[in-house]
């Protein structure tokens, strides 16, 4: 018998809202029910957690048209560890962004491929429109349709890993 698959979702999220959409994505894969699911907080997850995991989930807010410090921390504590060891596992990515968040998928797809990982779903990027520093600073709530879009991606990774599709 295998042991179960590992989906792992790191996130950073400043204002609450990519917490929102990472937590509905660990509800979804959760609900898969056969696939561990962990959910860190970038400055919590390392390079031991990313080599124990068969999938990912990588969740951050949109800063400055990139992703987080946090998130990017997160990377360079883990890149050289990781590389060579996780080729061709699956990941996905869930973007905050306050404008189109293109820039911050792009720059999780450039660490990917590096890592040679598989992407199994496009950049699901949740604009909020926060543009004043008041807005791009206030807590987020995120609506509840893109919440459910959160948590059907973390449903799809899981069901994936579970069946052994990636």
């Amino acid at each position: 018998m295998t042991s179960p698959k590992t989906l792992l979702i790191v996130y950073h999220s400043m204002t609450d809202g990519t917490r929102q959409m990472a937590e509905a994505a660990r509800a979804g894969a959760a609900a898969e029910g056969s696939v561990n699911v962990r959910l860190l907080h970038a400055a919590q997850a390392g390079p031991a957690d990313v080599l124990g995991a068969d999938g990912y989930l990588f969740a951050t807010p949109e800063n400055l048209a990139a992703i987080s410090g946090q998130l990017k921390d997160f990377f360079d504590r883990c890149y050289y560890a990781a590389l060579d060891r996780i080729n061709g596992r699956p990941y996905a990515s869930l973007i905050c962004a306050g404008n189109e968040g293109q820039n911050a998928a792009r720059q999780i797809e450039r660490i990917a491929t590096g890592w040679r990982l598989r992407p199994v779903a496009e950049p699901l990027i949740v604009c909020t429109h926060a543009q004043t520093p008041e807005a791009i600073l206030a807590p987020k709530q995120i609506p509840v349709d893109e919440l459910t879009r959160c948590r059907a991606l973390g449903e799809a990774l899981a069901a994936g890993l579970a069946l052994g599709v990636f």
